[in-house]
Order: C-alpha cells, then sequence, then structure tokens
C-alpha cells in the first residue's frame, strides 16, 4: 500500500502549525527556565500518557543535555516518572492527587511547575498548577488543542494551537529540543 499522500499530509499539518506557535511565549519560557536555574529553583514537571513521556524527556535534556557541560545546573523533577507514588496517591486519595501530593513535600515558594496537556484540561496537572498558583510559585502549561482550562490558570503558556493530539505532542517535544539546542548553544552566556 502506498501511504505517501497521508504521509504528506500529516508533515503539512506539522508545519503549518509550527508557524503558528508564539516564539514570544517560547522565548518568555527560555527566559523563565534560565531564571529558576539562576536562581536555585527546583523546575517540577508532570504530564499524563504522552505528555508524561514529553515530560521524562525535558527533565532528561534539561538536568543531562544541558547541565552536564555547564557549572549551574537546571533541577528538574519530573512527578511523572514515580510510578509507585503516583499510584499509592490515586489509590488512596483520587487521580487528582498524583501531583500535587509530592509537590506538598517538595515544593518551596519561588519554585516553578510545568504542566503539559495535549488537551489542556488534565485534571490532576491542573490542580498541580493551582498549587503553584496558591503558594508563591510560577506555573507555566504547555497546551494543545485550545488551550483548555491548563491556557486559563497558568501564570505563562506556551500553546500549540491544532486540534490533533499527535500534532500537539509531536511539537511539545519539539519545543523540548528547540529550547535545549538554544541552551547549548549559549551555555550560560546572557
Amino acid at each position: 500500500m502506498d501511504y505517501k499522500k497521508d504521509i504528506a499530509k500529516y508533515f503539512e499539518r506539522v508545519k503549518a502549525t509550527i508557524d503558528k506557535v508564539s516564539i514570544d511565549d517560547l522565548n518568555n519560557l527560555l527566559n523563565l527556565l534560565n531564571q529558576a536555574r539562576d536562581n536555585g529553583k527546583f523546575v517540577f514537571i508532570c504530564g499524563n500518557g504522552g505528555s508524561a513521556s514529553t515530560a521524562s524527556h525535558y527533565c532528561c535534556d534539561f538536568n543531562k543535555g544541558i547541565s552536564s557541560e555547564q557549572e549551574s545546573k537546571f533541577r528538574f523533577v519530573c512527578l511523572s516518572d514515580n510510578m509507585p507514588s503516583m499510584m499509592a496517591y490515586a489509590n488512596d486519595f483520587c487521580w487528582e492527587e498524583i501531583f500535587v501530593g509530592p509537590l506538598r513535600n517538595l515544593f518551596n515558594p519561588g519554585d516553578y511547575v510545568i504542566g503539559i496537556s495535549g488537551s489542556g484540561n488534565s485534571s490532576n496537572v491542573i490542580k498541580a498548577l493551582q498549587y503553584a498558583n496558591e503558594n508563591g510559585g510560577v506555573s507555566i502549561g504547555i497546551t494543545g488543542y485550545d488551550g483548555g482550562m491548563i491556557k486559563q490558570i497558568s501564570q505563562h503558556n506556551v500553546h500549540v494551537p491544532v486540534m490533533d493530539m499527535q500534532i500537539s505532542e509531536d511539537l511539545h517535544l519539539m519545543l523540548d529540543h528547540c529550547m535545549m539546542s538554544i541552551l547549548c548553544k549559549y551555555g550560560e552566556q546572557r
């Protein structure tokens, strides 16, 4: 079977969506993350499903990929990586607690919470971002679709405006690689 037309169509949709992502919002996110690093703040990151995988990838790229060759280190913690903790919170409390529960133990005023969600409506991610808002932190959403509730409640948001989960998730990871490339290029210079 020849899938070339479908492949080309998907690639065209990805290209068209990239042009709709705000460069200003991504530039703002880069500066926020540099501030977190400069001030020794933790960056907690979370998501569900494919967004959990993306959150874990951000954590790896910032903690190892960028920080390994630089004196000043990023301090990312992926809340989606601790399966026993997440299941304990879900079992003993509820699904909405799986990310905010650990934040109650680890979060300090001035820390950052990044929530990744294709739909922008993941209830447990919303709760984590609200926790940052209510406890002197910085909340950052990375969203798709129309941005959902996360776009509304986050202090900062990078939005991928597409009603397609796969393209949204593709570009959320692309944002990570874009930032990693830039931060490796410039190092700690600003």
